[in-house]
């Protein structure tokens, strides 16, 4: 077994969904950036930590709802690969002023022997909707406080979750901006907007921030056909079927990348997948074969198989028995899509589930970060990928703790198991939720975002950590 240390950078600081790092202009240390979810980003240099941008006012109130638990917020930050020169980074956020009833009064489960729960639409778009997140360019010019500069997208999402976090990454292979989007949420994907073609939500989208520079302020969408012609060239699609994400990560390999994509699971299973090779399809293409009726060619286009499918399971709902607490009846919620995406869909790297009877295992909640690391100060884990769960479930008394785990690459395209890493730090009587996994620009160091509470409204409770031997 890997053990590992955790060494605090900071603490106090409020929920930290985001961990990056860069060279600021004019700076010549790589610098830790920390986004949360509220609205702060911060960096740590010399020592000290300083403020970068606050846009609070910018995001909606959060936690009103849910008993103070929230998927919405500050959901990504990416600089441009340019950024030491340029100034360029970019962010996703839910707009405050935007909340609206949300597309569902009550929650969703669907039952299979009521085909109306299994075909339904999101109609009356305009009205009943959640809250609306957007994609912004911004600069950070010299001696000045970072500005906005336009729009690339704004989203309307039917939904409080599954707005992805960690949502903004720049791609080593293109350069291209990479969006990845949550399937709208209540739970089961209610209107497969994953699998529709024309829907932005349940996807991975490439961004070409270089051209059609002049874009900016698009209207509020949630379909790609409605966006305006520029708009639609800046955009290509990488994947679909996806339920919700935190994020893509790089491994360098040969003379390209794998492509490493957490999908956050339903009720049995978390998992991660890989890729190497795909084909992007430019949305003007899907928007063509839409108008035209026309099959597209979709070899290279990666299907991550939800709702069909979560992860290798097809998706079942769980039925607990009353007679036997521990015993549970699992049935296939949407047996057809299961066999329809069944040959056309990505199968995981590998997969850890909700709950598992193996000593050596844990019992999962979500997946909340994916990266390889490629550093030799933990030499057992170097070249593995190193994913986070916010907290074991297990049923056992708080406080509750998260889980560090890890697996390898492999090409046989078979399902690989994983391994717990043993963390070898004393979190006292807190909880310790893990939401967050980052790493510097050579993946040679893991940092670990820590939180003591699920609830957005609990604040200043965060530590950053650096994973260390």
């Amino acid at each position: 077994m890997i053990k590992v240390n955790l060494r605090p950078l900071v603490g106090n600081i409020n929920l930290p969904t985001i961990l990056k790092t860069t060279i600021l202009p004019g700076d010549s240390t790589e610098r830790l950036f920390i986004a949360t979810q509220v609205g702060e980003i911060f960096y740590i240099g010399n020592g000290v930590i300083e403020t970068f941008l606050d846009i609070r006012p910018r995001i909606l109130e959060l936690g009103t709802s849910a008993g103070g638990y929230d998927e919405r917020g500050l959901l990504g930050l990416a600089f441009h690969p340019e950024f030491y020169y340029n100034g360029l980074f970019y962010l996703h956020y839910s707009v405050a002023g935007t909340q609206g009833p949300g597309a569902f009064p009550e929650p969703f489960k669907p039952n299979p022997c009521d085909p109306s729960t299994l075909n339904l639409k999101w109609t009356n778009r305009e009205t009943q909707y959640n809250h609306i997140d957007t994609v912004e360019e911004w600069i950070l010019q010299s001696n000045a406080q970072p500005q906005k500069r336009r729009t690339l997208l704004n989203l309307r999402r039917p939904f409080l979750n599954h707005n992805g976090v960690n949502s903004l990454n720049f791609s080593p292979e293109t350069g291209k901006l990479i969006l990845t989007t949550g399937d709208g949420g209540a739970g089961y994907d209610p209107f497969n907007l994953s699998q529709d073609d024309m829907e932005i939500a349940g996807k991975i989208i490439e961004i070409d921030v270089g051209i059609n520079t002049f874009n900016d302020d698009p209207p509020v969408v949630t379909r790609f056909d409605e966006l305006p012609v520029t708009f639609q060239e800046t955009l290509t699609v990488i994947a679909k079927g996806v339920r919700n994400i935190p994020g893509i990560s790089f491994q360098r390999y040969y003379n390209g990348y794998i492509k490493y994509v957490g999908n956050v699971g339903q009720d049995l299973v978390e998992s991660i997948f890989s890729f190497v090779d795909y084909r992007p399809i430019p949305v003007t293409d899907l928007i063509q074969s839409s108008l035209m009726r026309t099959e597209l060619a979709l070899e290279g286009f990666i299907n991550l198989g939800w709702r069909g499918w979560e992860g290798a399971f097809p998706t079942s709902i769980i039925d607990f028995c009353s007679a036997d607490p521990t015993m549970s009846e699992k049935i296939n919620a949407y047996y057809d899509e299961a066999i329809n995406t069944s040959v056309k869909r990505l199968l995981p790297l590998t997969s850890y589930f909700h709950k598992d009877p193996r000593p050596d295992k844990f019992g999962a909640t979500a997946l909340t970060g994916v990266h390889p690391y490629m550093g030799n100060e933990i030499p057992d884990l170097t070249g593995s990928v190193v994913f986070t769960d916010l907290a074991r479930n297990e049923g056992s008394p708080p406080p509750v703790r998260g889980v560090l785990a890890y697996t390898k690459f492999n090409t046989d395209c078979k399902l690989q198991d994983f391994d717990v890493i043993e963390i070898d730090y004393d979190f006292g009587s807190n909880s310790a939720f893990f939401v967050s996994l980052g790493t510097n620009l050579d993946q040679t160091r893991l940092y670990l975002g820590v939180y003591g509470s699920m609830k957005v409204a609990d604040h200043n409770q965060g530590t950053i950590f650096e994973i260390v031997p």
